[in-house]
């Protein structure tokens, strides 16, 4: 049992003496740069989010009617905002938004079309986004009526 102390306690020593070497003279500066300017970043915080509504109600429409809307996402937080996908909860509404950054202090838009064929009664509908904001994920509503088309007899 003396010798494993022994030969535990030299290779313990050996490798303290073997970390010797002056490790900060094998960083690169440039890296030393970047994460200074990460860093930065990070202490200003994420970009926030912020609608000019987060329901848009299309009141009452025919079946077949198809609407159009949109919602204003401004910038609130110090750091671009950036939204990375936004996706409708059924395949009857379509939605488009602004792709670039969006910049502290400004705006940008997420468009949607809604086609109501085939979906008569009250609709309530939802748009998930996904950004780089605190939360990750937002979600804003459509809702409305759809009344069933006339079908006159020929």
């Amino acid at each position: 049992m003396k010798k494993f102390t022994i030969i535990c306690l030299a290779v313990l020593g050996l490798s303290i003496v073997s970390c010797k070497d002056n490790a900060s003279g094998k960083i690169k500066a440039s890296n030393v740069e970047t994460a200074k300017e990460r860093d930065a970043q990070i202490n200003l915080g994420s970009a926030i989010i912020e609608f000019d509504k987060k329901e848009f109600d299309f009141g009452t429409i025919t079946e077949g009617d198809v609407v159009d809307g949109k919602f204003i996402v401004s910038n609130k937080g110090k750091v671009d905002l950036i939204i990375t996908n936004v996706k409708p909860s059924c395949g009857c509404t379509t939605p488009e938004w602004t792709k670039e950054a969006i910049k502290p202090g400004e705006t940008g838009e997420i468009k949607f079309s809604f086609n109501s064929r085939g979906r008569v009664g009250k609709q309530n509908k939802s748009i998930t986004i996904k950004a780089n904001t605190e939360n990750v994920t937002e979600i804003i509503r459509i809702k409305g009526t759809v009344t069933k088309k006339n079908k006159e007899l020929i």
